[in-house]
């Protein structure tokens, strides 16, 4: 014990030692953003003859010492906004996506590597072990690949945003000025972090240098992350400006510039956005290699990773519709009509086509749970009552789609006098749609729980009292749920929006309570027989790669109406953009660009598997004998 404890602290002295190596650059750079800012104001007061002029903050109200110029007032001219002969937007906006989807998968992937290789590290079976191992090590290698291609997207944006929009790029680098050389300087920690990481995987398998290796993985998803939320503060000051006067010009204050009023709920939404993204991605990857596996050894493999990467992906996907409504509450909150424009206006439709792919996701992660029950000797018990699953995620789904308005031609509008259906307009409020998509999660947590009790017997004393009692708390739980989507018909709007708050409160304690009754009641339980790995029917892999596209499409589409909820504007009351591209595209053709994003990122992923397959070392496996399917061993070495 002393032994293991003189190792573990000599990992944690590493470790801060390394941690401080790369963050040197970072920390030595802080101090210069005040002697910066403190000698820029004092220029300018020497120059204006020891007068300070002082602005108000257009968010926070406070007063500060102008220290930037005015935001331009741009011109529809070749100056401003140059002609290639083509819509400049168009471009922007595709360099922007793909830079967004391999940056969300780059951010995810990391997060998986360090949950998975700390199971291989805790867990005492070491054939699991080297099992976790191997997995982790496939996910980084395939996030590495990409990585790289992440920076070209990188600088192709940068490029993009300095040829085609100069005005408005040097406005904004100009703001963000004092923390500019610190997003570079922890994107070169992030990127020295990740290539110790992934070639040091083999030097550091055993002992303390493995707890070494773990700590590593914190390390870069702490880099990571923050250069995200640094990221996100350029999206948040253009939807909500903050720490500039109402002219643009700069106040001093950077984390007013940064800390806008949409930043937390925006790095919320991302996070559990990117780790549910990159989850599906992986289980995709893991889907085709399974369609195209020759021997049970390597289905099984393949079908255990897809297993993994969607159980992950879907922790994070549960959550994520809470963190949307954050979002846009918080966005109604800031400004009310960019909060109408949103859900109530002029992309209110856009949001119909959300909930439809949301419902989409959650589909298709029930049926592929109900796909994997059939490798569980066992959990055929559970067959007969998935109808009535179904049922309820059929009946929250077509709630959650019904439309309050209507998309028609000025002749529609006129015969039926005025955009409301006289049936479905009754109907599209925000708690009959809070209602199905509540009942939709606490159905998929209903899933999950039958799943991880498929081929297990609980042999506590109290187990038949523990399966009443959970029956009892899911009935009540859909019976609050529906009952406040219902109430909400008969009560003031204002008074229904907080009907939200239950509906939440109901569907999350069944997510944390019932999986916590339930691996309580399941140590120790009695297998019916192992999980036959690889026993799996193909349409479940087929649900898996409809789950992945399904989130990519979303994913184009959250990032056109964030965009779009600023019309005419640059930086939203503050910058106006006067380009011949300042309107509102239609429907349908941003659901043409979307898509054409969606398919331009996977053939490009598919490519990036592709390079990563040619790595690849031939990992010797064992199967254990008399278990057909089961998962295979990795080697020692990768």
């Amino acid at each position: 014990m002393g032994l293991l404890a003189g190792k573990r602290i000599f990992s944690i002295v590493a470790l801060c030692m390394m941690v401080g190596l790369l963050l040197l650059p970072v920390v030595v750079a802080l101090p210069s953003l005040a002697i910066g800012e403190e000698t820029h104001a004092g220029d300018a007061a020497k120059k204006d003859g020891d007068k300070v002029e002082k602005g108000r903050d257009v968010y926070y109200k406070t007063e500060g010492i102008v220290s930037g110029a005015p935001a331009p007032k741009t011109t529809d001219g070749v100056k401003d906004y140059p002609r290639y002969n083509f819509e400049s937007r168009v471009l922007l906006w595709f360099a922007n996506q793909q830079h967004l989807y391999y940056g969300s998968f780059v951010l995810a992937v990391p997060i998986f590597c360090m949950i998975i290789e700390f199971m291989g590290v805790v867990t005492k079976d070491k054939a699991l072990a080297k099992r976790y191992d191997q997995l982790a090590y496939d996910f980084i290698k395939i996030s590495l690949t990409a990585y790289s291609l992440t920076a070209i997207l990188g600088g192709i944006l940068i490029f993009t945003f300095l040829t085609l929009y100069p005005a408005f790029f040097s406005y904004l680098s100009g703001i963000f000025r004092p923390v500019m050389h610190i997003y570079a300087l922890m994107f070169v920690a992030e990127s020295g972090t990740l290539y110790i990481y992934y070639y040091g995987w083999d030097k550091m398998r055993e002992g303390f240098l493995k707890w070494i290796h773990l700590s590593m993985s914190v390390v870069l998803n702490v880099i990571g992350t923050l250069l995200m939320f640094l990221a996100n503060s350029w999206i948040g000051f253009m939807m909500s400006p903050a720490g500039v006067d109402e002219q643009g010009r700069y106040l001093g204050n950077i984390w007013h510039v940064i800390h806008t009023a949409l930043w937390n709920p925006l790095n919320l939404h991302r996070i559990l956005g990117n780790m549910a993204f990159g989850g599906g991605v992986v289980a995709a990857y893991a889907a085709y290699k399974f369609l195209a596996s020759k021997t049970d050894e390597d289905r099984a493999h393949y079908d255990w990773m897809g297993y993994i990467a969607m159980a992950l992906g879907v922790a994070f996907l549960i959550p994520l519709p809470f963190a949307g409504y954050w979002l846009m509450r918080e966005v109604y909150a800031y400004r009310q009509q960019m909060g109408i424009t949103l859900m109530g206006g002029l992309l209110a439709w856009l949001f119909i086509i959300q909930a439809t792919m949301i419902g989409i996701l959650f589909l298709s992660t029930n049926y592929y749970l109900w796909q994997a029950m059939g490798r569980m000797r066992g959990a055929e018990k559970y067959q007969r009552y998935i109808k009535y699953l179904v049922f309820l995620l059929a009946c929250g789904y077509m709630v959650f789609i019904t439309p309050h308005t209507m998309v028609m031609t000025p002749a529609e509008l006129k015969a039926m006098g005025g955009q409301q259906h006289p049936v479905l307009g009754n109907y599209g409020v925000m708690s009959a749609k809070n209602g199905g998509i509540n009942v939709i999660i606490t159905t998929t947590v209903l899933s999950f729980v039958w799943y991880m009790r498929g081929n297990k017997v609980s042999t506590v004393s109290w187990a038949k009292f523990g399966n009443i009692f959970m029956g009892v708390f899911f009935a009540c739980a859909y019976f609050n749920i529906i009952f406040l989507a219902v109430y909400g018909y008969y009560i003031p709007a204002n008074v229904r929006v907080g009907l939200s708050v239950p509906q939440v409160a109901t569907t999350l304690s069944c997510l944390f309570f019932m999986f916590a009754l339930n691996s309580f009641m399941m140590k120790g339980a009695k297998q019916m027989g192992p999980i036959e790995w690889g026993k799996i029917s193909a349409r479940s892999q087929y649900a898996l790669i409809m789950l992945a596209t399904a989130f990519t499409w979303m994913m184009g589409l959250m990032g056109y109406i964030r965009s779009s909820v600023r019309l005419f504007w640059h930086v939203n009351e503050i910058m106006r953009d006067n380009s011949p591209w300042a309107y509102t595209h239609t429907v349908g053709f941003a659901a043409n660009m979307i898509s054409a994003n969606v398919l331009f990122f996977w053939i490009t992923i598919l490519f990036v598997f592709w390079l990563g397959s040619l790595t690849a070392k031939k990992v010797p496996v064992e199967s254990k004998a008399g278990i057909p399917g089961s998962v295979p061993q990795p080697a020692p070495s990768h």
